[in-house]
């Protein structure tokens, strides 16, 4: 009895340092914590990463880069990896808010297409690795707007009154009409500015447009608005989604971005982050996500696997003669800023 007594006391004492220690792992296990811009990752790329390396990955998410930035930069919070777009690059590594990369440990940037590195917000990507790009451009109804869209001039048609929206942004509304102008989308020019301006305010007069931002991508299959600005991503799947639909980058330009996967210089885990950015940014994952969220990728492997009419489309991987005149957005120096929120005010009174 005494012999049976002792065995099921260790057998017992066996099983509780088991959940004991099972505890222990599951509250000391690897993870990190990634800053997304949206849902701009698809959920099998992310589990397969944990499997592969037990590494959890916790993703908060934002939805505007200011947002992201005014984080940080209280640093209160502490990120493993974010997504930092072209605009706000040069601003967070000239405020020591990123730290540079081990590229021994990303060697999967070498799987992006040239035209996407060694750009000027981070000359030699020491502290970026290319994670997705677009444009902003002009989505229509073919089977009501008739004639041929190449131009930003078919936001000022007033055949198409009430039914044109726009964005209700003013780096992209205002990007817009300077580019129609034949103007630089990141002018300081108060001029320039001016010219846009009443062009905007005349706009309003003549086809009295929806002002909005995610609500677009519904109206416009819903045959509320006819012609809508769209970012890329979201006007190459309505077209796959609809017949009917075509997105195009107008002929004067427009804004191209890109968005980048960065470490913050506070990470707590930096060899996981370095793990993480080096596995999304293989061929295999790289192709899952463009496949998921609609936004072009810079991996250029990933590319030759896309079908053709994705890798051929023009609207999607610009030709150099389109690519030459869109612009990425720049940090505006303070004073612009205040120009701009000024002129905005008067354009939406």
């Amino acid at each position: 009895m005494k012999s049976s007594f002792k065995l099921l006391s260790l057998s017992i004492c066996m099983v509780l340092m088991t959940v004991f220690f099972v505890g222990c792992t599951k509250k000391t296990a690897e993870e990190i914590n990634f800053f997304n811009y949206g849902e701009n990752i698809d959920k099998e790329t992310v589990e397969e990463f944990e499997n592969k390396y037990g590494i959890k990955v916790n993703i908060e998410t934002f939805d505007d880069m200011e947002t992201m930035y005014q984080k940080l930069s209280k640093g209160g919070t502490k990120y493993d990896v974010v997504l930092v777009s072209d605009a706000l690059m040069p601003r967070m590594i000239d405020q020591n808010l990123l730290q540079k990369l081990n590229k021994d440990s990303i060697p999967n940037i070498s799987q992006m297409e040239e035209d996407y590195l060694n750009l000027s917000i981070d000359p030699g990507n020491k502290y970026s690795v290319p994670y997705m790009f677009g444009t902003v451009g002009l989505i229509y109804n073919k089977d009501v707007v008739t004639e041929n869209v190449d131009s930003w001039d078919i936001l000022w048609n007033e055949k198409y009154k009430d039914k044109i929206f726009m964005f209700d942004t003013y780096r992209d509304t205002l990007g817009a009409a300077l580019k129609k102008l034949n103007y630089s989308l990141n002018s300081t020019n108060p001029k320039e500015l001016e010219e846009a301006k009443q062009l905007l305010i005349n706009q309003r007069k003549l086809v009295n447009p929806i002002y909005g931002v995610d609500n677009g991508t519904t109206m416009i299959p819903a045959g509320e608005t006819d012609i809508n600005m769209i970012w890329s991503g979201e006007g190459l799947n309505l077209q796959d989604e609809y017949p009917n639909l075509v997105y195009i980058v107008p002929k004067e330009g427009a804004n191209f971005w890109i968005d980048s996967l960065c470490i913050p210089a506070n990470a707590k885990n930096v060899s996981a982050a370095e793990k993480f950015i080096n596995f999304v940014s293989d061929k295999e994952s790289a192709l899952r996500i463009a496949d998921e969220i609609g936004y072009t990728t810079p991996n250029k492997e990933a590319r030759l696997e896309q079908p053709e009419e994705v890798r051929n489309n023009p609207n999607a991987y610009m030709p150099k003669e389109i690519m030459d005149r869109c612009e990425i957005y720049t940090d505006l120096p303070s004073e612009s800023k205040k120009l701009y929120d000024y002129i905005w005010t008067e354009i939406k009174q």
